[in-house]
Formats: C-alpha cells, structure tokens, sequence
C-alpha cells in the first residue's frame, strides 16, 4: 500500500527549507561545470590551432621539396607561412574566448 502526498502541508511540520537549498546546490554546480567546460574547450582549440599549424607547414614543405624548389627558399616559405598561420588561429581562439566571456557576463547581468 502506498501513500499518497495530498500536497497539503500541516502547519505543525517543522520545514527543512532544502528546496531552497537544493536550488543553490545545483547552481553552483552549473557555475563550476561551464568554467571547467570553458577553460577545457580553450585548451582543446589550441591543440587544434597547432596541429593545423604543422599540417599547413608541412603541406607546403612537401609541396616546395616536390616542385623542386630550391631548399632554403622551401624553409622559408614555411616558416612565414606556419607562423602566421598560429598566429592568426592564436588571434581567432583569443577573440573567440573574450566574446565567450563577455556573452557569459552579459548573460549573467541579465539574470540578476
């Protein structure tokens, strides 16, 4: 046999107020979770920058060693080019994460 809640609550029990508390608990635990989530995605984009980095170099020293180029002219082709590559993936992964953090804080004003 089961018993039924009617939803009524008798004034003569003493309340706990963990509905209250149980919403702060979850909300600290959001808060906590999209930072890690923020700090690993960061991460996981530089990896992806620098990869990309060295498969364009790389394309393109193959590619100069294939045509045969002359060696030292093939080095620095990509040099220049790996290194601007980084730098415009570090200058994208950069704004990509201060707009995160302004959207965030943004969205943070709103909700108070």
């Amino acid at each position: 046999m089961r018993l039924r809640s009617t939803g009524a609550r008798n004034p003569n029990q003493l309340q706990l107020g963990w509905e209250t508390e149980d919403t702060r608990i979850e909300r600290l635990v959001e808060e906590r979770l999209a930072a890690r989530f923020e700090a690993e995605s960061f991460r996981w984009r530089f990896r992806l920058v620098g990869i990309e980095t060295f498969m364009i170099g790389l394309l393109v020293f193959v590619s100069g060693l294939l045509l045969h180029q002359p060696p030292v002219m093939v080095l620095r082709a990509t040099a220049l080019i790996a290194a601007s590559c980084f730098v415009t993936g570090l200058l994208l992964l950069c704004l990509s994460a201060g707009t995160a953090r302004l959207m965030t804080r943004l969205r943070r004003g709103r909700a108070k």
